[in-house]
């Protein structure tokens, strides 16, 4: 297993994300057993980063990990949990959801803790002195029930700027959607060198986006390979391992199988070159390229409805390529009622300076047809 130095402690580079347990198929509540035996073989194999959140499993995850964990002596592990940001109703009742959780996993501290999901429709809400969220999880810290602070985000670059520029002297890493389709796609680089700013080391989830790069047909799988030498799901790893400030790599495996074969991928490090990391970008790029759009910006100056029409074409491709996907969903969900889809009038300004030459209306008319965009 490859380990990473942060601050005092060595992380495993592969993290237990405990988002996506062994269920039964009956009722989709978590199969103990089976999440038992991963987790031990998990520690067995190295793995000492355990990440879980309020939200998993409709609230299920912590309770769960936190008594498969109470097994194992506390200097085996490391345990990471989210005060629930993106359920608005939390933001009153910070004290109780906080106690809640240290009783949920039972334990007396939080070796990682993340102000989970900053976005568009939260970040006022951490940032507002009437809920001091952030003020209170630095408290915590200093009474040592949360030993590293930090927060995750799927938010668009100026929430996380928002988010920095107030919170980012509290902040010790940034966890983030990254992997070679998100690198552009929900501009992963553009985050990667805003953390570097704030000299934030960067979490990774969804590095296999859901499965979607586990799922992929024959001809990308040979494209793959052909690329970087290793097979699709293992490139997916060392492309992300690429990234110089990447101290964790968190994985949601339902299976032993998934988690064996995972492991294997960190035995040591093997980096890819810059080539190999900008061919499997620009792969990742034709994969999802639905609206062929290099977001100059000629449309928005022209548009009366003052539509962020890149952002919006981005989300269309995104849509296009994963539908069900709840991320894709989140993003469309949180914008403004202003800034829709279905706000486009109509009235072609923009094609008219459109150097790619998109039917910018038609390709927005039919993403809030799809979407059922009010």
């Amino acid at each position: 297993m490859i380990y990473k130095q942060f601050k005092d402690k060595k992380l495993s580079l592969l993290g237990f994300g405990a988002m996506r347990l062994p269920t039964f198929e009956k009722n989709d509540q978590i199969d103990v057993e089976k999440a038992s035996l991963m987790v031990q073989k998990a520690i067995d194999l190295g793995i000492n980063y355990f990440d879980t959140a309020w939200g998993y499993h409709g609230g299920q995850s912590e309770i769960v990990i936190g008594e498969i964990l109470s097994k194992f002596d506390r200097e085996r592990f490391y345990l990471a949990s989210k005060f629930p940001g993106y359920d608005l109703s939390t933001f009153e009742k910070k004290e109780e959801v906080f106690s809640k959780q240290l009783e949920k996993c039972k334990v007396e501290y939080f070796d990682f803790y993340l102000c989970h999901n900053v976005n568009e429709r939260n970040v006022d809400n951490f940032l507002d002195e009437k809920y001091s969220v952030v003020e209170y999880l630095v408290k915590q810290k200093e009474e040592g029930k949360i030993k590293h602070l930090g927060f995750s985000a799927h938010g668009d670059i100026p929430v996380l700027e928002k988010f920095l520029q107030k919170y980012g002297k509290h902040m010790e890493f940034c966890q983030l959607q990254i992997n070679y389709l998100d690198w552009t796609w929900q501009k992963g680089k553009e985050k990667i060198e805003l953390c570097k700013k704030y000299n934030l080391p960067v979490w990774i989830m969804e590095p296999l986006r859901g499965g979607k790069l586990v799922n992929l047909n024959q001809q990308i799988q040979e494209k793959v390979k052909e690329i970087s030498g290793f097979g699709h799901i293992e490139s997916a790893f060392r492309w992300l391992s690429s990234i110089d400030c990447v101290g964790m790599i968190l994985s949601g495996m339902s299976t032993l199988e998934q988690l064996e074969e995972n492991v294997k991928y960190f035995d040591q490090e093997k980096p890819l070159s810059a080539q190999q990391f900008d061919q499997l970008v620009a792969l990742g790029k034709s994969m999802i390229e639905k609206v062929s759009c290099t977001s100059c910006k000629y449309c928005v100056d022209y548009c009366p409805q003052k539509l962020e029409i890149p952002r919006l074409l981005r989300l269309y491709n995104e849509y296009c390529f994963a539908p069900g996907d709840f991320f894709t969903k989140m993003a469309i969900d949180n914008l403004p009622q202003n800034k829709k889809p279905s706000c486009c009038i109509g009235c072609k300004s923009c094609e008219e300076v459109c150097p790619q030459q998109i039917e910018i209306s038609k390709e927005l008319a039919s993403f809030a047809k799809q979407t059922k965009n009010p």
